[in-house]
């Protein structure tokens, strides 16, 4: 699969697992929702306390399980490397993601504090691989 084409998948299509590396090289998995900068970077939003952010700040590395909202159907693996962006650089970003996933929000001021009383963080993943590249 080509990478423009994985990435045309997460424009529309937006439940996935991510997977990250634990300090012992075991894998963390979380259900996440991602969008899709328009620079071509995958976007999630997370906490600044949650495990995957602590993972990704000590390696950068990351894969995403992204699938349908009824689960079943085509899905796609992708991998690469992220960058996390705190607060209050993530606030322009995390407005996009938004955007990118559900619209217009009805109360900008309240998603904002929210987002400020979550501290959350913005991870932008470049990918570097996509795939299946075959079936069966």
């Amino acid at each position: 699969m080509e990478l423009d084409e994985a990435r045309e998948y997460v424009r529309t299509h937006h439940r996935a697992v991510l997977t990250t590396l634990r300090a012992d090289g075991t894998p963390q998995m979380s259900p996440v929702s991602v969008g899709l900068h328009e620079s071509g970077r995958v976007l999630v939003s997370s906490r600044e306390t949650a495990y995957k952010v602590r993972n990704l700040r000590r390696d950068p590395r990351v894969w995403l399980c992204v699938f349908p909202d009824e689960f079943f159907g085509r899905w796609i693996q992708v991998g690469g490397r992220a960058e996390i962006v705190s607060l209050p650089d993530a606030m322009p970003g995390l407005e996009e993601y938004y955007r990118g996933i559900s619209g217009e929000h009805p109360d900008w001021a309240d998603y904002r504090a929210a987002m400020v009383r979550e501290r959350r963080v913005l991870v932008h993943i470049d990918l570097e691989h996509a795939g299946p590249d075959r079936s069966g």
